[in-house]
Parts: structure tokens; sequence; C-alpha cells
């Protein structure tokens, strides 16, 4: 499966909070639901429907697996809504148990277990395994080389500080740029392609 990570981001590499004040305010981060003035459905929502139409599973961390628990079962009927609800989803947690499940069509993914697992569904066949949100998750999904493609919906807003996706290891990542659209918002919808060093 491909791994493709989806971001929401300010122009200085925040992800944290982007749809809501009380969403993540780890570390007194006051900012939450900055995304709203830049989001066009054309664009930008074109972007989602995009990811979420090729996509064949979504991979959430715990929090935002359970922010988006808490939202899409309640909007059925929204075709965007159903298919949130109805695709297979995977979530990684060591502190959520099965009974805690509450999303339709999740299965979790024990923390310690969670690089070994997304290898194996990395190297496994089927189409895009999706991440939404998910910082710290995506960070070490990058850190460990399993991220195919990134699509960045960068947003003219400078945020001061906050979580980011990028690992701060030291080490070196490649990217190609395979497209970019800009938005009448000025949100530059980015897809990068990971490429191997040689």
């Amino acid at each position: 499966m491909r791994i493709v990570i989806s971001e929401f981001m300010s122009l200085d590499g925040v992800v944290q909070a982007p749809g809501g004040p009380e969403e993540d305010t780890d570390g007194g981060f006051a900012h939450g639901g900055w995304s709203h003035p830049f989001f066009d459905p054309e664009v930008v929502g074109g972007a989602f429907d995009d990811a979420l139409g090729k996509a064949e599973a979504l991979l959430f961390g715990r929090r935002t697996w359970q922010t988006m628990a808490a939202a899409w079962p309640e909007r059925a009927g929204d075709p965007f809504a159903d298919r949130m609800n109805a695709i297979p989803k995977y979530v990684v947690s060591r502190t959520l148990g099965d009974s805690d499940l509450t999303w339709a069509n999740t299965t979790r993914i024990g923390g310690d277990e969670a690089v070994d697992r997304l290898r194996e569904l990395h190297k496994a066949e089927g189409g895009d395994l999706l991440v939404m949100g998910s910082p710290t998750l995506a960070r070490t999904l990058l850190a460990e080389g399993l991220v195919d493609e990134l699509r960045l919906m960068v947003m003219p807003v400078l945020l001061g500080g906050g979580k980011s996706i990028f690992p701060a290891d030291g080490g070196k990542h490649t990217l190609e740029l395979v497209s970019t659209v800009t938005s009448a918002t000025g949100v530059n919808v980015c897809t990068y392609r990971t490429v191997t060093e040689k």
C-alpha cells in the first residue's frame, strides 16, 4: 500500500489544531481553527475529496482518530461523511482498547508494534493508506522512510510555533514536487513524492 500524508499546514510548518479552538491545545497552542479563513470547497476541498477517493484505508494517531470518531458518524447522509464512515480505518494507540473503537470499521494497532505493523501494511497489496492530521504518527512514518507521498495544503499564515510533521532527527529526505495548485484564498496545494536516494 502507498502511504500518503495529507495535511493542512501553516507557512511555518505548523499542523496543530487546524479545525477548531479546542481540537489540540497542547503546549498552550491558542490558534485552533486557523485553517478556516483559507478553506475553499473547490481547490482545498477538492484535494481532500481526491485523496479520500483514492484511499483504500485511513490511518490515524489516537488523538486525531478520537476527534474524527466524535464528528463523522453523526454526519451520515453526506457523501464525504458516508465515505469516511465506511472506509477501513487503522488507529495507532498504546491506550485505546478494542472496546473504545466505536467508529465503524476501525482496527487498533498497538503503539509498541506500530512501526513493524505499518511496514507490513506498506508492503501489502492495495491502494493508498491515507494519513490525515496525526502529527506524531506522520513524523514517525517520515523518519522511518514509510511515506510515498505528501499532500500539503500550505496556507498563507504564520502561527509562531506548534506541532509539525517533520522529523528533527538530522535525516535527509529528498522529495519530488509532482504538482501544485493555488486557490483563490492563497493556499498552495502541493503534492510531493519521495525520491529514493542513490
